[in-house]
C-alpha cells in the first residue's frame, strides 16, 4: 500500500465504512495521512475495531459514529462529528449500500423505501449537509455507484435504477457545487460477493463474462478512491468502472 502522507491534515468521512469496500477505502485513505471518520449503523464491533487499528498506527487519526442513513434528520450530525473532532472534512465516500434482488410481482413499497433511501436519498441529503464544509476545504464528494446503474441487473430493478439515478446525481452535484468541490464515482464490478450466499456456478458465470477473466478486490476499488482524492483535481462529474472488463 502507498503510505505517503499526500493527504497529511486532511479528513475523511466514510459511510458504511467499517466493513468490506468501505473499510478498504478508508484504511488506503488513512494510510495516505487523513483523519478518518467511520460510519456505522449495526457494525459497531467492526467499526471500533478498525478505529483501534488506525488509532495504533496514528494517534487521534479516527473516530466510529453511528447513525441510521435512513433518519435524514440525523445526517448533519455526521458532518458535526467530523468538524467536532477533526475542525475539516475534505472527502466524503458515500459508500453505504443496501442490496437484494426484488424481482417483478413481488416488490413492496417498503423494499423501494429501503433500496432508494440508501442508495440514492441518503447520499444526496448527506452530501447537501456536508456542501458548506466541503466548499471551504475544496473538497471532494465520491459515490459508489454500480455498474448495474448503467446495465441492470435482472431480478434486481429497484435497486438498478437507484444506482442509476446515483450516476446522475453524481453529475448534478458536480455542476452544483462546483468549482469548490469536486463530484465523482466510481462503478464497481465484481470485486466482492455479495454477503448473502451466491451459487458457485452464478459466481463462474460472471467471471467468465468479464473480459479480464478473475475476480477483483477491495484494494481496486481503493486505489480508486485514492486516484480521485489525490491525483486527479481537474476531474469531476465522472465514473470510472473498477470492474475488469464486466461491463463491456
Amino acid at each position: 500500500m502507498d503510505t505517503n502522507l499526500s493527504l497529511a491534515g486532511r479528513c475523511v468521512l466514510v459511510t458504511g465504512g467499517a466493513k468490506r469496500l468501505g473499510a478498504a477505502i478508508g484504511r488506503r485513505l488513512h494510510a495516505s495521512g487523513a483523519s478518518l471518520v467511520v460510519h456505522f449503523n449495526e457494525s459497531r464491533p467492526a467499526a471500533d475495531a478498525l478505529v483501534a487499528e488506525l488509532e495504533s498506527a496514528r494517534a487521534g487519526s479516527a473516530l466510529a459514529v453511528r447513525a441510521d442513513l435512513q433518519d435524514v434528520a440525523r445526517l448533519p450530525a455526521l458532518v458535526e462529528a467530523a468538524l467536532t473532532r477533526f475542525g475539516r472534512l475534505d472527502v466524503l465516500v458515500n459508500n453505504a449500500s443496501t442490496f437484494y434482488p426484488t424481482p417483478m410481482g413481488t416488490i413492496t413499497p417498503a423494499q423501494f423505501d429501503d433500496l432508494i433511501g440508501t442508495n440514492l436519498r441518503a447520499p444526496l441529503f448527506l452530501s447537501q449537509a456536508a456542501a458548506p464544509a466541503l466548499r471551504e476545504s475544496r473538497g471532494l464528494i465520491i459515490n459508489m455507484v454500480d455498474i448495474h446503474g448503467r446495465r441492470p441487473l435482472r431480478d434486481h430493478p429497484v435497486y438498478s435504477s437507484a444506482k442509476a439515478a446515483l450516476i446522475m446525481l453524481t453529475k448534478s452535484l458536480a455542476r452544483e457545487l462546483g468549482p469548490e468541490v469536486r463530484v465523482n464515482g466510481i462503478a464497481p464490478g465484481p470485486v466482492l460477493w455479495p454477503e448473502r450466499d451466491l451459487d458457485e456456478s452464478l459466481k463462474a458465470e460472471i467471471i467468465a463474462k468479464t473480459a479480464l477473466k478473475r475476480p477483483g478486490s477491495p484494494e481496486d476499488i481503493a486505489r480508486a478512491a485514492h486516484f480521485f482524492a489525490v491525483e486527479a483535481p481537474y476531474v469531476t462529474g465522472q465514473v470510472i468502472a473498477v470492474d475488469g472488463g464486466r461491463s463491456l
